[in-house]
């Protein structure tokens, strides 16, 4: 069974590899279901994609915490 996605809104880009491949933070709906924030590679036509993780609005405002709290 394939796995459905649709992007539905494209946050940005956090870096892009020697093979065109794009780290992205993006709204995406999987499968049908409601849409939620996703953080992985995809190829630069968005036919093929990495490993990655998906957060709630929750998850991604918990996040943001902590990494306004991280010092660089």
């Amino acid at each position: 069974m394939a796995i459905e996605f649709e992007i539905m809104e494209q946050v940005g880009i956090l870096a892009t590899n020697n093979k065109g491949w794009q780290k992205e933070l993006n709204l995406v709906s999987w499968n049908g279901r409601p849409a939620k924030f996703d953080l992985r590679d995809w190829s630069s036509d968005h036919q093929k994609m990495g490993k990655g993780v998906t957060l709630s609005n929750e998850e991604l405002g918990a996040l943001k915490e902590l990494l306004e709290g991280m010092s660089f």
